[in-house]
């Protein structure tokens, strides 16, 4: 299979990059689709991107034009905001980490894009608190981009400003989660936000936002350069466009690749990670980032697309595989997975705050040999109970702690008896 490189047609390799300069990436055809954009109205932007079926690259899938359908256009006269959420804080996932670092300027010009049509002057690169080089490189390409006339004010010959920020992030998991993200913007807690109103409405500030991912806004200038169809035709079994995929955990070759959506996932375990690191058969996959439900080697051949991967009971999130063998044990791994959670719990919510630690206490001394025999009713429980809070970060836990509990029951079931076995010979 030949991939066509788009989104990483600068990026040589992840290791060590050195970011595309402004004059590397104007030779290679850059800000060419910001020109086409502004050679039509906005309306007819919005409608290439609504065209071309991109969905959201940060975990959703949602529709991208769709999701700007519902901003304001015509008749609205106030300000409106578009931000960039680069906060990568998925376990898992490091895609948009590669793109800021190796391409800025790539999305950069797809912001450009995104904000003239939807007719926004001001901007915001919401960027992880861990990537401090990736923000004095965006911080580098912001200001080379002004310099050459794609920031500020006239822009292309015409009346449109556009203006754009980074913003280091103070560091939460949840700031991943836009209401909560855009709260923190403001200055505020990052809790999340009652929705509706919708942030397409009343976002930052009160005022209309899109919040939308790099890679989603990466894909933009090759849209608006190349054509709706064009991208249309990059994807397999009717999917639409690449998607960077990762693997990391029991692989050879972890890394990120790009690859048409719809891949199937076997081809990224096999072909691209080149197999299992310790000569010990795969045992389990968590397909796009951590908060995605577990799949099992029967299921390798599902296609890595949002539509496939949801039919087999899981997400495609980020892409992001994280790899189990034979070797690892499941109630060990799911410790941890949950030990992740419990920390980055907002504690907004009761379930989440007081649920989530319950379950690791469980799980850690299940692990430990000191498990009793009511811990899995109780766990199986709490996987109901903390499925009810005000955002969706415990069904992000619940995802892989609930898959595990159930695909790999017996391990739980063992550790359990063997604690009563030996209880009962002590007696």
């Amino acid at each position: 299979m030949t991939t066509q490189k788009v989104l990483f047609k600068n990026i040589d390799t992840f290791k060590g990059v050195t970011p595309c300069s402004y004059e590397q990436y104007v030779k290679g055809g850059g800000y060419e689709g910001a020109k086409a954009a502004f050679k039509k109205t906005p309306h007819e932007v919005q409608q290439v991107i609504k065209d071309s079926n991109l969905r959201g690259r940060g975990g959703a899938g949602f529709p991208t034009g769709l999701k700007w359908s519902f901003v304001p256009m015509d008749n609205f006269k106030g300000q409106k905001y578009l931000i960039c959420n680069c906060d990568e804080m998925e376990p898992g996932t490091f895609k948009d980490r590669a793109l800021v670092y190796g391409d800025p300027h790539q999305l950069i010009e797809g912001m450009l894009i995104a904000a003239y049509a939807l007719q926004m002057t001001k901007g915001f690169i919401f960027i992880r608190y861990e990537y401090k080089k990736g923000a004095r490189i965006l911080e580098e390409a912001c200001a080379e981009a002004k310099k050459h006339g794609f920031l500020g004010k006239k822009l292309l010959g015409t009346d449109f400003e556009f203006e754009l920020d980074v913003h280091l992030s103070a560091g939460r998991y949840i700031c991943g989660e836009e209401t909560a993200l855009i709260n923190s913007l403001e200055g505020k807690r990052a809790n999340p936000r009652s929705k509706p109103p919708f942030p397409q409405i009343k976002g930052f500030l009160g005022q209309p936002t899109i919040v939308n991912n790099v890679e989603t806004f990466c894909n933009m200038p090759h849209i608006l350069a190349h054509g709706a169809d064009w991208f249309k035709g990059l994807g397999l079994n009717g999917n639409a466009g690449t998607k960077i995929m990762g693997a990391s955990g029991r692989v050879k070759n972890p890394g990120l690749w790009e690859l048409p959506l719809g891949v199937p996932m076997r081809d990224i375990l096999e072909k691209h990670a080149q197999g299992p690191s310790r000569g010990k058969a795969f045992k389990a996959v968590i397909p796009g980032g951590l908060s995605t439900p577990m799949m099992t080697p029967e299921q390798f051949d599902t296609p890595m697309d949002f539509d496939s991967i949801a039919k087999a009971g899981s997400r495609l999130g980020t892409a992001g595989l994280i790899v189990f063998d034979e070797g690892d044990c499941m109630v060990d791994s799911t410790a941890n997975i949950m030990k992740f959670y419990a920390r980055e719990s907002c504690g907004f919510c009761t379930p989440c705050r007081e649920g989530i630690p319950w379950i690791l206490d469980i799980v850690r001394a299940i692990g430990a040999g000191n498990g009793e025999k009511d811990d899995m009713s109780i766990l199986d429980d709490m996987s109901k109970h903390i499925m009810h809070t005000f955002c969706a970060f415990a069904p992000g836990a619940q995802g892989p702690f609930l898959s595990a509990i159930t695909t790999f029951r017996s391990e739980f079931e063992a550790f359990i008896k063997s604690r009563e076995a030996a209880a009962a010979g002590v007696n």
